[in-house]
């Protein structure tokens, strides 16, 4: 893991100067990416099920989170103009592409179910 990439409890803190790396070692393995502020609130309500997240789908997808205003570079790639926005990547053709996308904050149902469809 790049050493500006740390996890807290399972969930990785991407920047824009580790985003493709990190993606590229979850090789088949969905990835869901939050992306926040920290001055937002709904960002806020989504922070603890982010991190719930991350610990129940352990092994199983990579759960990492984007803070927008230090990483605007990944926010613009991404086309994400509001927060908070949940992107899921998934391996495809030997390439992670956006498989799905969320924007606001849809609940713990809302993103369990994104990723429950990304596993499938």
């Amino acid at each position: 893991m790049a050493d500006d990439a740390k996890p807290t409890s399972g969930v990785i803190h991407f920047t824009d100067e580790s985003f493709q790396a990190e993606l590229l070692k979850a090789g088949d393995k969905p990835v869901f990416i939050d992306f926040y502020a920290d001055w937002c609130g709904p960002c806020q309500m989504a922070a603890p099920v982010v991190e719930k997240l991350a610990v129940e789908y352990a092994g199983r997808a990579v759960v990492g989170k984007l803070n927008v205003d230090e990483n605007p570079q990944t926010a613009q790639q991404f086309g994400v103009m509001s927060i908070p926005t949940v992107i899921i990547m998934k391996k495809k053709a030997e390439q992670m592409d956006e498989y799905d996308r969320k924007i606001g904050f849809p609940g713990e149902v809302g993103y369990k179910q994104m990723l429950d469809e990304a596993l499938k």
